[in-house]
């Protein structure tokens, strides 16, 4: 089922951004073989959603005997990825040369921080620091505050994880037309990178000021920001557009002339002050009533307990219960070819006899 139904890829276990892209990969259709250390062999945590929709094999990769069985498997992959560090592949014996060797159209995916080439490729890294050399971090947070990480989206996910994803899909399309196959070197520091364009171009345009909370999406606008409400709890608030803001002073029941003046940055602190003021006399639920199918966009802030509870939610079917609790169901959506609301999480292992038959590989030298 789904659009990549027939295309087999086989991922080199690891955290974040590798195990998120292969998730991605297999909820559209593909068959996903995670490959996890034989050490590792029956763990199982149903909760480990990166994880749902792939089956698991275990493997020594200090055995040479394993290593060979491992290049029968990637011999009739279309893709496979990893996550280590640079040259950790090639000193198994499973780096790029190799493995075009055994499959010409082989699609490589490798997810690193600092990419596979430069002066920081071999050091550590984490999301922080990828964001923070990308010019993501100093954007966030309030004036006179330290930098507030935006959890680990920015780099690990949205700047690795979809970033590999995207890469080797194109790959595949390539190796579809030509029968080539390549290397995919998605890096963190890159896919952040990228994900800030719009800034980069507002600087350069005049739109942008590097100073924290002084522009119109990074809290300094009275008219796109959150705000508390009298229960503690908050709501978030978008009328950019001035239609929009008509509205939102509206519902609001504001009647004051300062607020017309809605793109004169030098008082939006003031008018922040008082649209505060205002949004505190009620409770987050009571102002969702009030901006109720509205045109203002307001929308409350929801916990993660609240989120799959939302009616819009619910009416999409955007979270599935099919393990016990919550989780984000696969997407986007197509119109064509059916996408399943699945998540089969598989115990490290579990499908070493399964993938030993299909593919014809010597279970006794798996490790």
């Amino acid at each position: 089922m789904g659009p990549l139904k027939g295309l087999k890829i086989l991922e080199f276990s690891g955290i974040g951004p590798g195990p998120f892209c292969g998730m991605l990969l297999a909820d559209l259709g593909a068959e996903v073989i995670r490959l996890d250390k034989s050490s590792t062999h029956g763990n199982h945590n149903k909760a480990d959603i990166h994880n749902r929709n792939k089956k698991s094999i275990t493997v020594d990769l200090k055995n040479p005997e394993s290593i060979k069985e491992v290049k029968k498997l990637i011999a009739q992959m279309d893709g496979i990825f990893e996550g280590f560090r640079p040259g950790v592949m090639e000193r198994l014996g499973l780096g790029p040369d190799v493995c075009k060797d055994l499959n010409q159209s082989l699609v490589y995916g490798r997810m690193t921080g600092w990419g596979q080439e430069g002066p920081m490729s071999l050091q550590s890294g984490h999301d922080i620091n990828y964001i923070a050399l990308s010019g993501v971090l100093d954007s966030m947070g309030r004036k006179g505050e330290n930098p507030q990480p935006p959890l680990n989206l920015v780099g690990d996910f949205g700047g690795g994880g979809m970033l590999l994803a995207v890469g080797m899909l194109s790959a595949f399309l390539h190796a579809q037309r030509t029968g080539e196959g390549q290397v995919v070197d998605a890096a963190m520091i890159d896919g952040s990178s990228m994900l800030m364009s719009m800034f980069y171009s507002f600087k350069q345009m005049g739109f942008w000021n590097e100073g924290k909370e002084s522009n119109l999406l990074d809290g300094a606008a009275h008219f796109y920001d959150t705000y508390e409400c009298s229960d503690k709890k908050h709501i978030a608030i978008g009328a950019i557009e001035p239609q929009f803001y008509k509205e939102l002073l509206e519902k609001l029941d504001i009647h004051d002339k300062q607020f017309s003046d809605q793109m004169n940055r030098a008082i939006w602190p003031e008018l922040k002050l008082k649209m505060s003021e205002v949004i505190k006399l009620k409770t987050r639920d009571e102002w969702t009533a009030v901006f109720d199918a509205s045109e203002a966009c307001v929308s409350p802030v929801l916990s993660l307990t609240e989120t799959p509870l939302h009616p819009h939610h619910k009416s999409r079917n955007t979270f599935m219960d099919v393990n016990g609790f919550a989780e984000p169901a696969p997407a986007p959506r197509f119109s064509v070819s059916k996408v399943e609301n699945k998540s089969i999480i598989a115990a490290s292992g579990s499908s070493n006899d399964e993938v030993s038959n299909l593919y014809d590989l010597d279970i006794s030298k798996l490790g």
